[in-house]
């Protein structure tokens, strides 16, 4: 074996050993994310960090907590926006709503939240429909520093322009500022269109459903796993949809080669969007 390929290997094995003592330590399940995608988080955490090794980084991680919280930021993907995708909305609010519109109450579950910038998109959604007050959103995030940021609803004023022209994009009827009071610095959501959602902590990986839901929205969270624990995944959302319930990936996700594929009908293919039928 040459020493680059001796190197790779240990590695390898120093990202597998490290990746099962968080599990076995915190309970965060990494091990079947995918592996490029985790080993270049790892060792961009590294390079930030000036660490050398990842047995080094597994020593601090193991042994100091505020690390494991290092870790996890590095390891979430939290890219997100305001109206991301805006014809994924168009799509939602000509496609859906209407099958939403009769139902007496309505729980979307919202999957891997991040800092909460698509749920209070859909918020808003509901609220020009109609829809608002009878829905409840739960939006959950397996980090919890994001979590907070998402609770209280505060964006960088700079980022408006962006959000404007999404929610533009998405063909919404409103005016967007009418949803949120800016400082010089900030955007400040209004407490109306946060009174409906609530914020929790889930580990896609290893907590259960906690509730039968109208809605799923899981976008552009099972990219970063592979196949076994997509299969996982999707089971569990499944199980947590009611009949007729809609599911709502990412586009470049996809319920085809999964088990699921026949149970549900598309809505949407190019958003996306799935019904749920047996």
């Amino acid at each position: 074996m040459d020493k680059e390929h001796a190197c790779d290997t240990v590695e390898k094995i120093e990202i597998q050993l490290f990746l099962e003592g968080v599990f076995r330590l915190y309970g965060y399940d990494f091990r079947d994310y995918a592996s490029a995608s985790m080993r270049r988080r790892i060792l961009q955490l590294m390079e930030i960090e000036k660490v050398s090794t990842v047995s080094e980084l597994q020593s601090m991680v193991l042994h100091h907590e505020k690390w494991m919280e290092r870790l996890l930021m590095a390891v979430s993907v939290n890219v997100t926006a305001m109206f991301r995708d805006p014809p994924f909305y168009t799509s939602f609010r000509e496609k859906v709503l209407p099958l939403l519109a009769s139902l007496p109450l309505i729980r979307i579950w919202h999957v891997g939240c991040s800092t909460g910038e698509e749920v209070y998109s859909m918020a808003i959604l509901l609220k020009e429909a109609g829809l608002y007050d009878k829905a409840k959103i739960y939006a959950t995030d397996i980090n919890e520093v994001v979590l907070n940021k998402a609770k209280n609803g505060i964006y960088p004023l700079s980022l408006m322009k962006e959000y404007t022209d999404n929610y533009i994009m998405a063909k919404c009827g409103g005016v967007f500022s009418q949803y949120y009071t800016a400082d010089d610095k900030n955007a400040v959501f209004n407490e109306g269109m946060r009174k409906k959602i609530i914020w929790a902590q889930h580990n896609l990986v290893t907590d259960s459903s906690f509730n039968e839901f109208d809605v799923i929205l899981c976008r552009n969270v099972m990219i970063y796993f592979n196949k076994s624990l997509q299969n996982k995944v999707h089971e569990l959302l499944y199980g947590s949809l009611k009949a007729n319930g809609i599911l709502g990936l990412g586009t470049a996700e996809t319920l085809r080669f999964t088990v699921f594929e026949n149970r549900y009908k598309e809505l949407d293919r190019k958003m996306k969007l799935f019904q749920k039928v047996m």
